[in-house]
């Protein structure tokens, strides 16, 4: 493991857990008036001047987690709570992969593709990473591939209220977006197309993209399939430039936690 990802400054530096002290509650039935703005959305402070108050800054956070969709099995993941296994020296240069990303954002030109088998925690570290990302003000958006191959196919029918640029572009112009499951889908033609459809654009548009995928790059076993296999050489070269590969190895947690029940 290279010794530089090892030495990053102290965890609590982007706990995704932390938040501003919150506002005064609400008194019959209306909002009170911020105790460090008086309602005007700026705050004193002591010898700096005047800033957003964190009460605006709250409710943006607020505003930009619930946008995100992150699912509600993975919202409260975050950096403070993702315990590595200690054997798996894989899984803390995950972490400090993930770690350098949130605390040199925007300064980061490649996103994360995670590879590795089923509950090694790749998609805790990928909604851990918009959490971070979220504290600092950033749009993210969180999608399982499946689901919004499922969206994109629901918008073609013609009862139905949305149309697939409605679906898509989110996806294309979000500032942050995870891809969970990568390569999960059938490689149908369909699929295919639309893999490079989405990923091409926002390869285009430079836009940070965090991947997880279950399939690797080389086969463990005679029948695995690898990534390549799954998404096809073109999408896997765009890939290897958008992000920096990082396989995480280990047993699968849930496993661990139904033999302790």
């Amino acid at each position: 493991m290279p010794s530089r990802l090892a030495k990053t400054r102290p965890l609590s530096a982007v706990s995704a857990g932390q938040t501003p002290e919150a506002t005064p509650e609400l008194t019959r039935g209306e909002p009170a008036a911020c105790a460090y703005c008086f309602g005007t959305g700026m705050e004193v402070v002591s010898r700096r001047g005047a800033r957003r108050c964190r009460c605006r800054t709250q409710e943006r956070r607020r505003q930009l987690l619930e946008a995100a969709r992150i699912p509600r099995r993975f919202e409260r993941c975050s950096l403070s709570n993702y315990r590595p296994d200690p054997t798996q020296g894989t899984q803390l240069q995950a972490f400090n992969y993930a770690f350098r990303l949130v605390d040199e954002y925007p300064a980061v030109e490649r996103g994360l593709l995670f590879t590795g088998p089923v509950g090694v925690g790749k998609t805790h570290l990928a909604a851990a990473i918009l959490r971070g990302l979220i504290e600092k003000g950033v749009p993210c958006l969180f999608y399982e591939f499946g689901a919004l191959l499922k969206d994109i196919q629901n918008s073609y029918n013609k009862v139905s209220n949305t149309s697939e640029m409605s679906v898509l572009a989110p996806v294309y112009e979000i500032e942050v977006l995870v891809l969970d499951e990568l390569g999960a889908s059938k490689p149908t033609d369909w699929v295919r197309d639309t893999m490079m459809q989405i990923i091409g654009t926002r390869y285009n548009e430079r836009r940070l993209t965090i991947f997880t995928t279950n399939y690797g790059d080389a086969r463990r076993e005679v029948a695995d399939e690898t990534l390549e296999d799954r998404v096809g050489v073109r999408l896997r070269s765009r890939l290897y430039e958008m992000c920096r590969t990082v396989t995480v190895e280990g047993e699968d947690y849930r496993r661990k936690l139904a033999a302790l029940v």
